[in-house]
């Protein structure tokens, strides 16, 4: 027996491996099983090439667990290790066997994982004890085993083995008791495990018998040793690319369509990509895509590899040429990831770009499931949006689709504004807002359908691509106004009967404060009343709704434009009612406040520039009092158009039947809206 000291450069490496080397303890069973595939790749590699001259027979990797013993084991057929090797490579942790051995069959090791240096110290991270017993392909060595307790100590002895190969048992501490259920080694097997190169078997296929499950003599193969992105495309059929989908995301929507990555140069990098059906809810779809080395996986977490909105995408990437720390856990940031991150953008938006050209229709029926994915790389990758530019499609409120030039062209000659800024009308609820896209369309107008969960911001990003373009929402404001002419309605009304009717639906908004009247020049045909909102304000507290840097508009009550259409056979009718009932009074209020408006200007210019304590007294007395005056006048005015408009039931019902239009009118309010109707018919 041999005794001896691992060569390392602490007393406390071990410690170290246990609590700070690896992220995550489970990740042993991953680096256990790579070194056992690496250890029968590389068999396999001397047999190929004649330096191996006996049958390799089986090759399957076991794993096992003995609950008695509390043991974990992995057992492979590969290379073996020498007793100068085991001294070498187990305990000299500056060399690696998997450098050295691809230095020498470099033209034959493109399936060699072992790159990842220190993988077999995690070991003891779940281990009071470890014994590795090896066998070397070479020929006339014995066999050999190494103990060690997690000290820098170790033991080489003899030991009995068959056939070339190594057994890495694990003598599990107490923290590390639950990888003894055989559940939760299966989980992690199909975790990491479930794409690897070689046979991993794990138990016993069971049968149905007796009224109970018992184990058979067949292995229980855990892996599919050739996953779909191994294989060239040529070899694999669209139900191939839906089966491995399936494999990866039982519970998942058949995808769209897929992305086959297959490049060797000036990296390495294979993969499938698919496009999901994505919901309207962004954070759900991520980290869908797995990232894996040579078959080994190594996370699902590729914001650093991909560009953020590509996570939105499912799949599988594999590249060894993905730098990763000493745990694999972590992506390291390096220019072979941004080459590869570019190149993935690339692909993708040709490969929508090409399903775009081949089948316009297909595309079109599959874009409310795509929109979500393309306009956030739109939004966040500049390189992107350049690509995707020729296919991203606008949809209209009839549901034709159209591309950005295509659409420019359709709508420039009759939605291009009097100031020669190409108006974009578009509604965000085909619905609730109706009647806007309806009149909007009696004048010839097109609307857009924008009702996804990014377009907000997406139409802030039009806007500064596009040239001499807005996006008016089209219940922004009353039709005529929303693409400006140089042509112009009169108004039916005078001032002073624009003035009495804004009074008279003011009054009648009582705990409404969000709703400002206003009156405009429409045509005889629109509504009599019409809800607005402003463009900018609605736009701004949208984008504060999405964590668009806006919060402060967020916070601010919504206001909107109660539109009184001055030409509308009712309101003229009113407004002439009025005039004739209450014109006398409401004049006469009106020349009080002008009397006292005119004073008090006369006033305040009399103390300008004066000093505050320059001006008497008994001149600030007197402004006070005029002002005061004027306030009374302009309440005792309110008070005689609103007892008018109190005997006036219409008032109320043109205001809910403009609340009712936008869907505003809720509760008591359309019960008293229902019996009021029922009255006035």
């Amino acid at each position: 027996m041999q005794k001896g000291k691992i060569g390392v450069t602490t007393e406390n490496i071990f410690p170290i491996i246990k609590k700070f080397l690896y992220s995550d303890h489970e990740i042993f069973i991953r680096e256990l099983i790579s070194n056992a595939v690496d250890a029968t790749q590389k068999l396999k590699t001397l047999a190929s090439v004649g330096d191996y001259k006996e049958e390799l027979g089986d090759t399957t990797v076991r794993v096992s667990v003995d609950k008695k013993k509390k043991t974990v084991s992995v057992s492979d057929y590969g290379i073996g290790m020498t007793a100068e090797e085991v001294q070498k490579y187990l305990n000299e942790i500056a060399f690696s066997s998997a450098n050295e051995f691809l230095d020498k069959y470099k033209e034959q090791s493109n399936a060699i994982i072992g790159h990842f240096g220190l993988g077999f110290y995690s070991s003891f991270m779940v281990s009071d004890k470890v014994e590795v017993i090896s066998k070397s392909w070479k020929k006339d060595e014995k066999a050999v085993k190494w103990t060690c307790d997690g000290s820098p100590e170790y033991t080489i002895e003899d030991a009995d083995r068959d056939r070339v190969g190594t057994d890495v048992i694990l003598h599990l501490d107490k923290d590390s008791k639950d990888f003894l259920e055989e559940s939760n080694i299966e989980e992690l097997l199909k975790k990491y495990c479930r794409f690897l190169p070689v046979e991993i078997a794990f138990g016993k296929e069971k049968e149905w018998k007796d009224d109970k499950y018992v184990d058979t003599d067949k292995d229980k193969i855990i892996n599919n040793t050739k996953p779909a992105w191994t294989i060239s495309p040529a070899e694999l059929k669209e139900e191939d690319y839906n089966a491995f989908y399936r494999e990866l995301y039982p519970m998942g929507d058949e995808p769209l369509f897929n992305i086959h990555l297959n490049v060797d140069y000036p990296f390495n990098l294979t993969g499938i990509l698919y496009f999901p059906r994505i919901k309207n809810n962004i954070e759900i779809q991520k980290n869908k895509i797995q990232l894996y080395c040579n078959q080994v996986f190594v996370t699902d977490s590729v914001e650093g590899i991909v560009p953020e909105f590509l996570t939105l995408l499912h799949g599988v990437i594999d590249s060894p040429d993905i730098p990763l720390n000493v745990s694999r856990s972590y992506l390291q940031s390096d220019s072979n990831v941004k080459k590869i991150s570019s190149h993935i953008n690339k692909k993708v938006a040709d490969r929508l770009n090409e399903i775009f050209n081949e089948n316009r229709e297909d595309f079109e029926k599959k874009w409310d499931d795509l929109k979500l994915f393309i306009q956030y790389g739109m939004i966040t990758e500049e390189k992107f949006y350049d690509r995707a530019a020729k296919f991203a499609l606008f949809k209209n409120t009839e549901g034709k689709y159209f591309t950005y030039d295509e659409y420019e062209k359709i709508i420039k000659d009759n939605q291009t504004d009097k100031n020669k800024t190409l108006i974009y009308l578009y509604a965000t609820d085909k619905e609730s807002q109706y009647s806007y896209i309806d009149k909007a369309r009696a004048k010839g107008y097109d609307v857009l359908l924008m009702d996804g969960e990014l377009e907000t911001h997406l139409i802030n990003h039009l806007e500064s691509k596009f040239k001499d373009s807005r996006f008016v929402r089209v219940d922004s404001d009353v039709v005529e106004k929303l693409i400006e002419k140089d042509e112009k309605i009169e108004s039916e009304l005078d001032q002073e009967q624009q003035d009495i009717i804004k009074l008279i639906f003011e009054s009648q908004l009582k705990g409404r404060d969000s709703f400002i009247p206003v009156t405009e020049a429409m045509q005889k045909s629109d509504s009599p009343v019409i809800i607005t909102q402003s463009e900018f304000m609605r736009r701004m507290k949208d984008m504060s709704k999405l964590g668009g840097g806006m919060n402060f508009y967020g916070e601010m009550p919504d206001s909107f434009n109660l539109s009184i259409n001055t030409n509308h056979e009712i309101i003229e009718d009113l407004a002439k009612d009025a005039q004739k009932e209450i014109g006398e009074e409401f004049k006469k209020q009106n020349e009080t406040i002008s009397s006292f408006e005119k004073e008090i200007g006369e006033t305040e210019k009399a103390q300008e520039g004066k000093k505050d304590e320059e001006v008497s007294q008994a001149e600030k007395d007197k402004l006070e009092a005029l002002r005061k005056k004027k306030d009374n006048a302009e309440a005792k005015k309110k008070e005689i158009v609103g007892k008018y408009a109190d005997k006036k039931p219409v008032v109320q019902q043109l205001i809910d039947l403009a609340l009712l239009a936008n869907n505003m009118l809720k509760g008591e309010k359309l019960s008293t809206f229902v019996k009021r109707s029922i009255e006035l018919l």
